[in-house]
């Protein structure tokens, strides 16, 4: 059976004078989920734009959900405007889709290979879209070269 979605309004918050936006959760987690610490999730903003990602306490009473500027250019909204969230728990493994050249460079660097495994989705994600974002191919190639060795230095992330 599938969960309910959780639906709230909110107001897009700014994160001190960064360029990035939360919406505050107005709900417990503790009682809708057993959790205290993050719950990842799968929300729908606005009725279109799809997200996965997680609540996350940040040193504050509630817990908050992260609003990329992406998201923000395709809801054409900013901080102050109100948002709808519609949102469940997401339960199903977070897996990256590594293309065949690049999981080459991997077979040939087990060690990177079994850091970049232990590394968050997020963090395998951002690499894999860093390779994926080349528009030419000696890019791809040198990016492929330069993960292994941002891996093997213990970079989390590009």
């Amino acid at each position: 059976m599938k969960p309910q979605p959780i639906q709230f309004k909110a107001i897009i918050k700014q994160h001190g004078s960064m360029n990035a936006a939360f919406v505050e959760f107005p709900f417990s987690t503790q009682e809708l989920f057993n959790k205290k610490g993050q719950v990842k999730i799968k929300a729908i903003f606005d009725e279109k734009v799809e997200y996965r990602g997680s609540l996350a306490k940040m040193k504050s009473d509630c817990h908050m959900l992260g609003l990329t500027q992406e998201i923000r250019k395709q809801l054409g909204k900013t901080f102050g405007d109100e948002i709808s969230v519609s949102l469940t728990e997401d339960l199903e493994e977070r897996t990256v889709e590594i293309a065949d050249d690049i999981l080459t460079v991997f077979h040939e660097n087990p060690e990177a290979k079994a850091l970049f495994d232990k590394m968050s989705y997020t963090h395998r994600k951002e690499y894999i879209r860093w390779i994926n974002e080349a528009k030419k191919p000696e890019t791809r190639e040198s990016r492929k070269v330069k993960m292994i060795h941002m891996i093997l230095d213990g970079k989390k992330g590009v």
